[in-house]
């Protein structure tokens, strides 16, 4: 008697948890587009109730037919068949608009880097062929004005107006360069990376060693873009975070792959807190990711970083020739 208690009491605890389970997938049916994995799922969860109400009506002394258990376990073992069929269709279907959301996520960011660069190159063009001029009529006026009969103040006062000038022509070329480096786009990334480390020279007390195995390669231009932006924002990072004092910067191009390596000897940091800090890391990630490239950062505290970014790539060899051309009439 006490057997039997104990099987009606698992009985309606399954049965039970099976009405509930049912309950979920009859309100799943109504919100996925795939809704016949749940119907299944719902005549399976039926099939088993039936069963265990037929196990319970035997156990009391009803004869069933033996046919009826076969003919319930078949549709059981359907079901459930059909029900994976269906599940591996849907996640195949998740797979394939997880792949299609991440390559229309890469599409954009290219859209939006290649607009940022064009805008970029437009305001660069403007304001150096805008105010450019403009202030170099200016100097020149200055210069071409008599200073015989100036006195010394008003000879102080037009020597400090000429420096003034020439330092507005001056910032114009260099903002200009910095939003636009016309040798990025004249000689290609290396020769680049090179001018604006020279400029970091000349401004920042800091050692910078730079290697490169590339000549007169010349790549896509949205690679050079970003790579030579993802260099420009390593290097602003360790000179305002890091406190560095030497940087080891590398550019190597060998069969298909470009690859970047990156060091300082600065106070490092941790870089997963500082992804989003405004430290411009997932920046550089975007840019790198929007390539099919890969970055991969390491810091210690006290002990600088190391980053290194591969990206696959093809030579132009076309842009060659005609950078070889450019070079000849410049020359």
């Amino acid at each position: 008697m006490q057997l039997s208690v104990g099987f009606i009491i698992i009985m309606v605890v399954l049965t039970i948890i099976q009405l509930v389970a049912m309950g979920f997938a009859v309100h799943l049916v109504r919100r996925t587009k795939y809704n016949a994995i749940w119907i299944l799922c719902i005549v399976g969860f039926a099939v088993s109730f039936a069963q265990h109400i037929i196990q319970m009506f035997s156990r009391r002394g009803y004869t069933i037919d033996s046919s009826l258990y076969i003919t319930l376990d078949i549709v059981a073992s359907l079901c459930i068949v059909l029900a994976v069929i269906f599940a591996n269709r849907l996640v195949n279907y998740i797979d394939r608009l997880n792949y299609q959301r991440s390559l229309f996520n890469k599409r954009i960011m290219t859209a939006v880097l290649r607009t940022e660069e064009r805008s970029r190159s437009n305001f660069a063009k403007e304001l150096h062929d805008g105010m450019g001029p403009l202030l170099s009529s200016a100097r020149m006026s200055l210069t071409a004005l008599p200073t015989d009969n100036l006195t010394d103040e008003q000879n102080e006062i037009l020597q400090n107006t000429r420096y003034v000038i020439d330092e507005a022509i001056r910032s114009v070329r260099e903002i200009s360069n910095n939003m636009s480096p016309q040798i990025l786009m004249d000689f290609g990334l290396a020769q680049g990376i090179k001018s604006f480390i020279s400029r970091i020279l000349s401004l920042h007390k800091v050692y910078i060693r730079f290697a490169t195995n590339m000549r007169k390669e010349r790549f896509d231009s949205d690679i050079e873009v970003i790579l030579y932006r993802v260099v420009c924002e390593l290097i602003n990072n360790s000179l305002k975070h890091s406190g560095c004092s030497i940087i080891s910067l590398s550019l190597s191009f060998e069969g298909d792959a470009l690859k970047l390596d990156y060091s300082d000897n600065g106070r490092g940091f941790r870089p997963k807190a500082m992804m989003d800090c405004g430290m411009g890391l997932s920046n550089i990630v975007s840019r790198i990711d929007s390539l099919n490239g890969s970055f991969d950062i390491t810091s210690q505290k006290g002990h600088g970083m190391h980053a290194t970014a591969v990206i696959g790539v093809s030579v132009h060899r076309e842009e060659v020739k005609k950078q070889r051309k450019r070079g000849g009439k410049r020359a």
